[in-house]
């Protein structure tokens, strides 16, 4: 048995995945698949890190260390092969608040930002409440495959100051390749467009994908970018504020910095710094037991949906451990679907249309859980499903 098998009753902790049910989807009985954290426990190391720094008793301002630093620095060189400076590094206190800075700090009231929706659904909430225009450059899907529509991009590109890259991409699992992301990389340079690089997923990515960072793809394009990160989703440290961006460019960097201060986000958490090092120096192999866990679920999953709900469609991710569902051959509207999952299959998902338009008929299941929950719910969904066959 994996340890990963283990259920860890969640409820009554405060936790927004679970206690949050009634107040997300109006009632507490659903099995909860929905916001992106995991049900598994971090890994030991990170939980001993915790404790020790608890016992000390003294819990107050923290500053960015070298330790800290060089954390970042030795686990982008190990997973992903990419050297960066500790000077490049800036504390956020998450992906959102951060791409809130980079806002306010890169664009003004007006100015377009480009997304690729059906995409996270903070990117457009973060662009409107600041005033500032959507550039929609929607993924085009084909046969259950989404990739980028880089004629469309080239031309949104022209009026455009900022592009939020979702690299992977979330919600569809995407991994984009190496070339995908020069195209990107080309379009976004000829036509002045600084990219913002959310790359929170990075470390969830399956074989034989791989995951490459915008800022690796050369000189320019480190210059022309600011990488978003944190260790949150790959060791379920959400709740620690742990992220941090990062940019080669000085005066990317300084504008950063400085809105940053503006907004009161240039704080760190000091249980944060203490779990994300021990993480970063010691979790890789933990690191690697959950990337097996999760492909033997999504496996598992797809031959569940394909042999026993046939009419729900499964997109496998190539990387987070977010699962995309196309619910349209059901013939219900966006509304009907939200019910059918919550009212009858008892299931608390994202549904499809919160990333986008594009999102209408899809829904978004959370797949790091024990798969014994995992397995309840397929069983929930399947239910409701032949319920609605007989006549």
């Amino acid at each position: 048995m994996s340890s990963f098998d283990r259920y860890v009753e969640r409820r009554n902790t405060g936790c927004m995945k679970w206690d949050g049910l009634k107040r997300r989807f109006g009632r507490d009985d659903l099995i909860p698949l929905w916001v992106a954290d995991m049900d598994f426990p971090s890994p030991p190391a990170v939980i001993d890190a915790l404790v020790e720094r608890a016992k000390h008793g003294v819990y107050g301002y923290a500053i960015k260390t070298d330790r800290y630093t060089e954390s970042i620095v030795q686990w982008m060189k190990a997973r992903h092969g990419i050297e960066i400076s500790p000077d490049w590094i800036v504390p956020a206190p998450g992906v959102v608040p951060a791409l809130s800075v980079i806002v306010q700090a890169f664009t003004e009231p007006g100015d377009g930002i480009l997304i690729q929706p059906p995409v996270y659904h903070p990117f457009r909430r973060v662009i409107e409440g600041w005033g500032r225009r959507v550039i929609e450059n929607p993924l085009v899907e084909s046969g259950g495959r989404y990739e980028m529509d880089f004629d469309d991009l080239e031309r949104k590109a022209k009026d455009a100051k900022v592009m939020f890259l979702c690299s992977p991409h979330n919600p569809v699992g995407r991994v984009w390749t190496k070339q995908e992301l020069e195209r990107v990389a080309d379009i976004c340079l000829r036509h002045g467009v600084l990219v913002v690089s959310d790359e929170i997923h990075a470390d969830i990515v399956f074989a034989p994908h791989r995951h490459t960072p915008f800022a690796s793809l050369g000189p320019e394009c480190s210059r022309n970018s600011i990488t978003c990160h944190a260790p949150s989703k790959t060791f379920n440290l959400a709740g620690l504020n742990t992220a941090y961006i990062w940019a080669e460019n000085e005066s990317l960097r300084t504008a950063y910095e400085r809105a940053s201060h503006r907004a009161s986000m240039a704080e760190l958490n000091v249980f944060g710094i203490e779990a994300m090092i021990a993480a970063y120096q010691h979790g890789a192999a933990w690191l690697d037991e959950l990337l097996a866990y999760l492909k033997a679920s999504l496996d598992e999953m797809e031959r569940t949906f394909g042999q026993e709900l046939p009419d729900i469609r499964m997109i496998r991710p190539e990387g987070t451990y977010m699962v995309w569902l196309d619910f349209r051959a059901l013939g219900m509207s966006d509304e009907e679907l939200d019910r059918f999952l919550r009212e009858e299959a008892r299931l608390g998902l994202n549904e499809g249309h919160i990333f986008g338009s594009q999102g209408s008929g899809f829904q978004r299941m959370n797949i790091a859980c024990p798969r014994s929950l995992l397995r309840q719910a397929l069983q929930q969904l399947g239910d409701a499903v032949s319920r609605r066959r007989v006549p």
